[in-house]
């Protein structure tokens, strides 16, 4: 028979639901903290350039709350429009800036 002393078998996994809960969410907070990520939750804007000059170049911007994504291949992710490279511009020793087109 069971008494009230008796508790509920399932309750054990209810227990580890929450314990993998908390688990989870101080893994994700140390990835962010040690990836230097902390500013993407902030408020300011700002620009990243990854890989910058080479094929793979990638610009991050964050605009309030909506975050940006430009590939150098000329796709956008984000609003999903494209575009094409249309020249190369080359900075002289002097500071003068020279556009070539395609």
């Amino acid at each position: 028979m069971l008494t009230e002393d008796d508790g509920d078998p399932l309750s054990v996994v209810v227990n580890l639901f929450d314990v993998a809960m908390v688990f989870a969410v101080s893994l994700m907070v140390a990835m962010v903290m040690h990836m230097n990520m902390a500013e993407v939750f902030g408020k300011e804007d700002f620009t990243i350039v990854k890989n910058p000059g080479k094929d793979n170049m990638e610009i991050i911007q964050k605009k309030g709350r909506e975050i940006e994504t430009y590939k150098a291949s000329g796709q956008t992710q984000g609003d999903g429009t494209r575009g094409k490279r249309l020249g190369t511009a080359y900075q002289l020793e002097d500071g003068r800036i020279i556009y070539v087109p395609e």
